[in-house]
């Protein structure tokens, strides 16, 4: 696992040093750290492209205009020379594949959350098991390359769970972050808000470029994962959801995250 440098530590907040500075040891470069809840790395950038998978937790990288999210099922990809901060809320298992910029013709030409297929998914798991492995070695750099291209034909998901600037959608949006288990209709946040429900629809297409359901399921399932990682039964965390029972949260976190809660969890603990 790599050596994380803790530059700053107090109660509320650990920061963390990025591992490189100005230049990659090799062309690609894969490690996977824990990271402690309230963790960050500061404001930074560097002149080759980052990789940003979550095994467990979620980690979150800011950029002045926009704000990332990677759930287990999604990861980040951040082009050369993109100034960033990394942080995770809660307790993280994350790792970063990091691609020298004369390989990254290819890859996304801006920041974007990607989803991660199942065969994606197997081999950053076959990388986790084996951290130890010298990351110039000749067939580990071959097995890196083919991570890359695998990267290069993901999916483009945006930001997982995008804001909006609008002054109606953002009361709504917000509304819903400080309570998730809101289950009110989208008709009756619009009345609260003063705004007719089809514009509310539109604006959310518009600025969300997804339906509200999927937007309040994906901050639910944001709002899962530190829960059940907390060992919370399903039945709790589906009720502090808003779920009326287990098997209706267990439908919605499967659908969108392609896991059982029990699943999550189990893939969690390794």
């Amino acid at each position: 696992m790599q050596n994380l440098t803790r530059v700053r530590s107090t109660e509320a907040a650990v920061q963390y040093q990025a591992p490189f500075r100005d230049q990659l040891p090799y062309p690609l470069y894969f490690r996977f750290a824990n990271m402690p809840g309230n963790a960050s790395y500061p404001l930074h950038r560097h002149p080759w492209g980052e990789f940003v998978y979550s095994y467990s937790g979620m980690m979150e990288i800011s950029l002045s205009s926009s704000h990332y999210l990677a759930p287990p099922q999604y990861a980040v990809w951040l082009p050369p020379g993109v100034e960033h901060r990394g942080l995770n809320r809660y307790a993280a298992v994350h790792c970063s594949l990091y691609v020298d910029a004369a390989l990254c013709a290819d890859l996304p030409e801006e920041t974007t959350a990607l989803e991660v297929t199942p065969l994606l998914r197997s081999m950053l798991e076959h990388l986790r098991s084996n951290e130890h492995v010298d990351n110039g070695h000749e067939d580990h750099l071959r097995f890196l390359h083919v991570v890359v291209d695998l990267v290069k034909v993901a999916r483009h998901v945006g930001t997982y769970l995008p804001w909006s600037n609008d002054h109606h959608l953002d009361l709504v949006l917000s509304t819903l972050n400080e309570n998730p288990a809101d289950n009110r209709s989208l008709a009756e946040l619009a009345r609260i808000v003063g705004i007719a429900e089809r514009t509310l629809i539109r604006r959310c297409l518009r600025d969300l470029g997804m339906p509200f359901a999927e937007w309040k399921q994906r901050l639910r399932v944001t709002r899962a994962l530190p829960l059940l990682e907390a060992n919370e039964t399903i039945e709790t965390v589906g009720t502090a959801l808003g779920y009326s029972s287990a098997s209706s949260f267990i439908a919605m976190f499967k659908r969108m995250t392609g896991s059982t809660p029990d699943e999550y969890r189990t893939s969690a603990r390794r």
